[in-house]
């Protein structure tokens, strides 16, 4: 049997007195795309983050395809995207697009990087500019981009769709569709019901730290009574529709 592309053991982090997750268990099937819902603050970040290694779990484990995430090799196999995704200020799109395939000792293919760029609705005419002239938006297509020509079998995203517009929104929702269809594993957090609801095979919710629900998002509209997402979300963090 091969080993989840992400399996989380009894994860538990406390900042001060702020439980972040909470004895936190489940695993993210190879080829499989699973979204990481709940309301601001509620821990989907800080479980990113373990898993990154940017900072370790008081007590549980933690392995990407059957490695340890504290070690190195762990993070071989992942293409990351922050929700704040800020690349150096001084570089131009271009150069980052360089810097980040100097980075995974790959060699920058101009024709690929434009495509992909494309399809998310950024225009290659901006690649000459400082990055720091770009929208947030554009920021965020830049980086979508990076990340997927990373090529890995581990796609890690932290609200993919945060600052783009209705076009972009749908044309990153196509690409990751594509993704999910090619066999790409998917993980992801989002406050985008709608786009979750299209691109997981399950969601986790997490509230308080902790695993409120792991399931189809259909089984949770279906426990939930509910014919919407949303409405079912909020059934299941105790919060009445309104």
């Amino acid at each position: 049997m091969h080993p989840a592309a992400v399996e989380f053991s009894g994860v538990n982090r406390q900042f001060g007195s702020r439980r972040a997750a909470a004895d936190v268990s489940f695993a993210v099937n190879a080829g499989e795309s699973v979204a990481l819902v709940g309301v601001n603050g509620a821990g989907k970040t800080t479980l990113l983050r373990c898993m990154l290694d940017y900072c370790r779990a008081d007590s549980g484990t933690i392995r990407v395809f059957g490695v340890p995430s504290t070690r190195a090799e762990a993070r071989n196999r992942i293409a990351w995207l922050p929700e704040r995704f800020s690349p150096p200020y001084y570089l131009t799109g271009r150069d980052y697009l360089r810097y980040h395939a100097s980075l995974r000792g790959a060699v920058h293919d101009e024709a690929v990087a434009i495509a992909q760029l494309q399809a998310l609705d950024f225009d290659p005419e901006a690649l000459d500019r400082p990055a720091r002239t770009f929208s947030k938006g554009m920021l965020q297509k830049l980086g979508l981009s990076a990340c997927l020509l990373a090529g890995r079998p581990l796609t890690v995203l932290d609200e993919p769709m945060s600052g783009l517009d209705p076009l972009a929104r749908s044309r990153v929702r196509a690409t990751l569709g594509r993704l999910r269809r090619d066999g790409t594993t998917l993980l992801f957090s989002s406050h985008a019901l709608e786009d979750v609801a299209a691109l997981c095979d399950r969601l986790a919710v997490i509230h308080d730290g902790r695993l409120a629900y792991l399931g189809t998002p259909a089984a949770l509209m279906a426990d939930a009574g509910e014919t919407g997402l949303e409405q079912a979300f909020l059934r299941c963090i105790g919060h009445a529709p309104a």
